[in-house]
């Protein structure tokens, strides 16, 4: 067996280093969103239309995997991959530059090619981490995901010191650099052996049918745990800022980079210390409740930042915990169920993060809202993201009762 191990230790690097370089195709384009509009002259509903694209995009590669795994060279396409996020970063950097007028266009572009390469990542990924030969494939499950949240605090930080040393004029610099570490994925993974992978969707019978029971399950838990997790990730910045009063600077630092951080922590200490993944779920699910609760009530900053926070080290496990829950309720579940677990994350992804802006908006916009507003000594925008957090509640809320029911279900399935 250990044999075995050490003859995939350079696979499960190549795994590891993939999802380290995959974080910036979701932290990147953010910091450089104003930039785009300084340069040129791009609206922020179409910047906000580049984020539902990528989650679009990798939903429906999640969901064409999920039902034509068969059709695929599941190797061929784990070694392509990392080229093709190299050849979308590329493109989202190159048409701008030597084509101004077309650089919304080539924006779209480079984000569909680098979202389809993150939609394969989360399909992959994890079933070809749990296929490799190991001791504890709990912790190799853990440590593949808490790299990502390392990745965006390794990629806040790089680029905003090179954006303030270097201009933000020099961007495209940025994201080539960002797009040679793709290719190191490539070479890892062209020179690394790669284990054979359950490729089987299930059959009629009744055991296949409990399967199936449990697996849609598991997708509708990593669909709230995304929820709680994505919800508070994209509002985390601007909550701190405008609903807190907290300047920019120190919202993102204290705020985006140490809930990132605590999202790394709560998954290595797993890695590391973790067992029993459905206690692990329900604790990360009431904490999230709770953490939403007092960001949204509480009247002091501070307190409201920290509970924003401290949203990342609860939300920690819930999606690969809910991997781990699959593979441990579930056994050999397959590249489709691992296809169908991505699309539900990625639908709470999305989904979650538009509905807590859509509240904002509606709260914002309502005949009611400036008189509590004044009553609460807040501005309507404030009353609107208090009250957008609140809402987000629920995803967690629906999570803790979904894992209560999960616990008798699985127990009468044995």
């Amino acid at each position: 067996m250990s044999t075995n191990i050490k003859s995939f230790a350079r696979t499960r690097r190549a795994c590891y280093f993939t999802y380290l370089a995959m974080s910036s195709i979701f932290s990147l384009p953010p910091l450089l969103f104003v930039t785009f509009r300084e340069i040129y002259g791009i609206s922020y509903t179409l910047l906000g239309t580049l984020v539902l694209i990528n989650f679009c995009t990798q939903l429906t590669v999640d969901l064409i995997f999920s039902f034509f795994t068969k059709y695929f060279n599941v190797h061929l396409t784990v070694k392509v991959m990392p080229l093709l996020t190299s050849a979308g970063l590329l493109t989202y950097a190159l048409i701008p530059t030597f084509f101004p007028q077309y650089a919304y266009a080539g924006l779209v572009t480079g984000t569909v090619m680098f979202s389809i390469a993150a939609g394969l990542c989360e399909v992959l990924l994890s079933p070809l981490v749990a296929a490799l030969p190991s001791d504890n494939p709990e912790r190799d499950m853990s440590m593949l995901h808490s790299l990502y949240a390392y990745g965006v605090v390794m990629v806040v930080f790089v680029s905003t010191a090179f954006l303030k040393l270097c201009g933000t004029q020099n961007w495209m610099y940025l994201t080539l650099f960002w797009a040679a570490l793709p290719i190191v994925s490539f070479i890892l993974f062209s020179t690394s052996p790669l284990p054979e992978m359950n490729l089987s969707s299930g059959n009629s019978t009744d055991k296949a049918k409990k399967k199936n029971g449990g697996l849609m399950l598991c997708v509708l838990c990593i669909f709230f745990g995304s929820a709680a997790e994505n919800a508070m990730t994209n509002w985390i910045s601007g909550y701190v800022e405008n609903a807190l009063q907290i300047p920019k600077i120190w919202g993102d630092i204290l705020g985006m980079a140490l809930f990132a951080i605590l999202l790394g922590l709560g998954r290595t200490a797993y890695a590391k210390y973790g067992k029993n993944i459905s206690s692990v779920l329900l604790f990360g699910m009431t904490g999230a409740l709770v953490c939403y609760l007092i960001a949204g009530f509480s009247a002091n900053p501070i307190v409201a930042m920290l509970a924003c926070v401290f949203t990342g080290l609860c939300t920690s496990m819930l999606w690969p915990g809910t991997l781990i829950l699959m593979e441990e309720k579930i056994p050999n579940p397959g590249v489709t169920a691992y296809a169908l677990m991505a699309a539900g994350g990625d639908f709470g992804g999305s989904v979650a993060p538009q509905m807590l802006g859509a509240v904002v908006d509606a709260v914002s916009a309502s005949s009611w809202a400036p008189d509590i507003a004044t009553k609460l000594s807040l501005t309507t925008e404030q009353l609107g993201m208090k009250v957008g957090m609140l809402t987000a509640a629920v995803f967690p809320l629906a999570g803790v009762f979904l894992l209560i029911y999960i616990k008798k279900a699985f127990k009468k399935s044995k």
